[in-house]
């Protein structure tokens, strides 16, 4: 049974026994700050479990697109080392929504497993949590497992929680028996230590409880079910293999690595894991950079950059010495095109990305490795044999050097890495990363909310422009439920009835007003509190608000008009950069505000001028051309079918609102749009951007906006013909011209500058005079001391190398203030760079001034914003070179 028929059974079995199937998630979680990435089936159901959002069914299947690389829940080290963990995998999932509950949840699982996909009885085993007497009573009495495989066990093994806080209960876990012979002992004992024998199959989870940042457990609205068995597990298992790697899913990329490494697999050596995480983690990369994450240096554009580098670092260790991630794209794609046919027209978008990083990476390699040699260098010097953990950490942080990497090395230089101070750097980082991750305040502020849960808010925004006498059923004022809102004050208002837009999807909300018999209030912002509820920012300006009072609701239609231009052009945007780019542009985010239209979209070069040029004008066509948009209601499945675009970032319900612009676009999309695309009249490019590696962005206006844009441009041309004296069509000539004289000014100045210093054999230079030079001996050692203010690091440099050839052997030092810093730079003669290397010297100069600095036994220079305190640098260098030439 291949992986894809395990995905399909799994699904047609819940169907069956009426379950919704839901799509899989993005990787990228919606409306949950909490986590980096989705990490469970159960992800995309959070707030039905909490309470917060109503679906329109009470059993739901999945197969949910899982990273674990960070937080709680992260396997990245073990990955390739052991036979079950990954970074990507699928989690096969059914749930309950205060439907069913242990009962069935455990006959369902134990009936796919054994009668569906016919795995034997005797070799399967179930644990329960330590005091679940219900759930082991029914794997014993009503399933029929012997006590004797029903184990029970704490809160560490049998108690499930998605992270700190969160949905959270018992569990109870399926494991199945691969052979005695992978290690032999008693079973509750293997599993409890996580044997290779036992693999857990599937993990059931009876949600009970919501935990607090407090560590309460609260009980939800109803007990659910959320159970999750791993794709790739449940597949070696019915494939009747003991390593997830040896199956259908991962052999393919096996097979192709090994072919660019020109090696065997199995080998029986290190290169095994190497090939292991290599298949590992190039279907991470493709999975993640296909749900819009691109490499950066925070968040999970690190993570993504980590795994891409750690997988490249693999290949070099089995002889591949060149970028060759980026060609395993198309095999994932290939292995994966039935479940996820999406892949295969990003396949190219993919590559590219993962080209650009990997060569990226090449080059910060060799950068590592030199600052590898300079920690190795300090260490001995300091007559160290283990290399110091926070300077192993930077390796690791700045140049993506694994651990295992820079032990390593050490190795072959006879040193070892103090692992311990390495770890503590790393959890620091974590702590840091925790710290800044916003996710827990975000879901505090939510929980005012829960009591107005049963409150049914209806949306009338896309059928009305103002909506009279609608009730407010609920007030907010600091976090807390209030009864009225005083003239002055500014609080939250929820109504029965709304046509205020709220926050979403990257559109602004509405503003406008709120007006009774008694008073009159200003939204100034609207939004979601929880998927089902809206709430108004409001200030009261006269009168009271209270809740029960009947008030007329009218949004600033003005103003809604200008972002309806906006948004409905992001639509003309998207549609005609795929059309000009290519189809592997995707929305990638968004903002729509009355003002402007920001649009970012994966990409991976700078668009050209012409191409900037071609897509404006293919959106002012569509314009001119005046085409009627149309929206209907319909299945998400159904409009996917359609082939309307669906965005990275969007969580969508089982209904969603297709958006057509005749057969130019058509997306789904909630916001708020115009009638006829004549009425945007006029669409402007502002700007064109990188944001991100494989992420561009666009930054336009429309409408009146556009207008004022293209008068101020005509303005500053206006002011430009009459500062030249030329007219418009000569204005490029005449400003190429100018450029072209002030080029051929400085490059007069910068000769001159340099005839002067060499000339007067580097003693002067521009106004300032340099002060007489230092010309002495020490140690046999030439050395030639020097101020020379008003130059550049550059002419300094230069100066440094003239005088250094000059003096034939020995070490030149140069100093100077250039505007609001000091600089330094030490050049030396290679046959004088062993004993007093110019690095070592700036390493002690450097702080005397302030700065940093670096560089090479023979050069190295440094700058910083002690101005006053260069003469004192300047004269510790005798005193420096005779204790270091000692």
């Amino acid at each position: 049974m291949k992986a894809q028929r395990v995905r399909e059974t799994f699904l047609q079995y819940f169907a069956e026994r009426g379950h919704k199937i839901v799509r899989s998630s993005p990787l990228l979680p919606k409306d949950d700050p909490t986590i980096l990435f989705t990490n469970a089936g159960m992800n995309q159901f959070k707030n039905v479990f909490l309470g917060l959002e109503k679906r329109g069914y009470a059993r739901a299947a999945t197969v949910q697109k899982c990273m674990r690389v960070s937080g709680k829940h992260n396997d990245l080290e073990t990955v390739g080392r052991t036979a079950k963990h990954h970074t990507f995998f699928e989690m096969l999932g059914n749930f309950s929504f205060g439907d069913y509950f242990k009962r069935e949840a455990i006959a369902y699982a134990w009936e796919l497993i054994t009668g569906v996909f016919g795995l034997p009885q005797d070799r399967l085993y179930a644990t329960v949590y330590l005091d679940d007497d219900e759930a082991f009573r029914l794997w014993a009495d009503e399933i029929g497992v012997p006590k004797a495989r029903i184990f029970r066990f704490g809160k560490k093994d049998n108690f499930w929680a998605m992270g700190d806080t969160g949905p959270c209960g018992p569990c109870s876990e399926i494991h199945y028996d691969l052979g005695e012979d992978i290690e032999a002992g008693d079973p509750y004992a293997l599993i409890e230590k996580g044997s290779d024998r036992f693999v857990e199959l599937w993990n059931l989870v009876f949600m009970e409880f919501d935990q607090g940042a407090d560590g309460v457990l609260r009980p939800l609205p109803s007990p659910s079910i959320d159970t999750g068995m791993g794709l790739e597990r449940i597949t070696a298992v019915v494939q009747g293999q003991r390593s997830n790697f040896d199956t259908d899913l991962f052999l393919p990329l096996i097979e192709s690595a090994c072919a660019m490494a020109r090696r065997e697999y199995p080998a029986g050596d290190e290169g095994d894991v190497s090939v292991r995480i290599i298949a590992d983690h190039i279907r991470a990369v493709t999975f993640l950079i296909g749900d819009g994450v691109s490499p950066a240096n925070d968040g999970r554009g690190y993570v993504l950059r980590r795994i891409i580098r750690r997988a490249f670092r693999q290949g070099n260790l089995i002889g591949i010495d060149r970028p060759f991630l980026f060609e395993l794209v198309g095999r994932v794609a290939d292995v994966m095109k039935e479940a996820y046919p999406e892949l295969l027209g990003s396949v190219e978008y993919i590559s590219k990305v993962c080209l650009a990083e990997e060569e990226r990476f090449a080059h910060t390699l060799s950068s590592g490795l030199r600052s590898f040699d300079q920690v190795v260098r300090e260490t001995r010097d300091e007559g160290g044999a283990v290399l110091p953990g926070d300077k192993v950490f930077k390796l690791y942080d700045t140049f993506g050097f694994p651990l295992d990497l820079s032990q390593e090395l050490a190795r072959e230089k006879a040193l070892s890495v103090d692992e311990a101070g390495f770890a503590r750097e790393l959890e620091e980082q974590k702590q840091r990363a925790r710290l800044s991750w916003k996710g827990e305040a975000k879901r505090r502020e939510k929980q005012i909310y829960q009591e107005f849960k049963a409150l049914k808010v209806r949306s009338c925004v896309h059928e009305m422009t103002e909506v009279p006498d609608v009730r407010v059923i609920g007030l907010v004022r600091d976090g807390r439920r209030v009864d009225v809102l005083r003239a002055g004050e500014t609080g939250e208002a929820i109504l029965d009835e709304t046509p205020f837009y709220a926050e979403a999807g990257g559109q602004v909300g509405d503003t406008g007003t709120l007006k009774g018999a008694t008073v009159s209030a200003l939204v100034e912002n609207v939004s979601f509190a929880t998927p089902e509820l809206i709430v108004h920012g409001a200030k009261v300006l006269s009168g009271e608000l209270r809740e029960g009072d009947r008030v007329d609701a009218v949004p600033d239609l003005v103003r809604r008009q200008a972002i309806s231009n906006n948004h409905t052009a992001t639509h003309l945007l998207h549609a005609a950069l795929r059309q000009v780019l290519g189809d592997h542009v995707k929305q990638a985010g968004s903002l729509v505000s009355p003002e402007r239209l920001r649009f970012d979209f994966t990409h991976f070069a700078a668009m050209t001028r012409e191409e900037v040029r071609r897509v404006e004008e293919i959106v002012n066509a569509r314009i001119r051309d005046d085409i009627a948009i149309t929206t209907r209601v319909t299945s998400l499945d159904e409009g996917i079918r359609e082939g309307a675009m669906a965005i990275f970032e969007e969580k969508y319900g089982e209904s969603v609102r297709v958006v057509g612009i005749g057969d130019f676009s058509k997306e789904l999309c909630g916001g708020v749009h115009i009638r006829a695309t004549g009425q945007i009249g006029l669409f402007k490019i502002v700007s064109e951007m990188s944001v991100a590696a494989g992420m561009r962005r666009i930054e336009a206006v429309t409408g009146e906006a556009a207008y004022r844009y293209v008068r101020e441009l005509e303005d500053t041309l206006s002011g430009m013909e009459l500062s030249l004296g030329v007219g418009r069509k000569d204005l490029p000539a005449r400003i190429e011209k100018l450029q072209a004289h002030v080029d051929d000014l400085e490059k007069d100045i910068r000769e001159l500058r340099k005839k002067m210093i060499a000339g007067a054999g580097g003693i002067a230079s521009g106004e300032k005079s340099g002060a007489p030079a230092i010309v002495d001996k020490i140690k046999g050692i030439a050395l030639h001391v020097q101020r020379m203010d008003g130059l550049t690091m550059a002419e300094l440099r230069d100066a440094a190398d003239a005088l250094k050839n000059k003096l034939k052997s020995g070490v030149v030092v140069l100093g100077g203030i250039s505007g609001d810093k000091a600089l330094v730079v030490v050049s030396v003669t290679k046959d004088v760079a062993g004993r007093v290397p110019a690095n070592a010297l700036v390493k002690e100069l450097a702080p005397t001034i302030g700065g940093g600095g670096g560089g090479r036994p023979d050069f190295a220079q440094s700058g910083g914003p002690g101005t006053g305190e260069l003469e004192k640098a300047l004269g510790l260098i005798p005193g420096l070179i005779e204790r270091l030439a000692a």
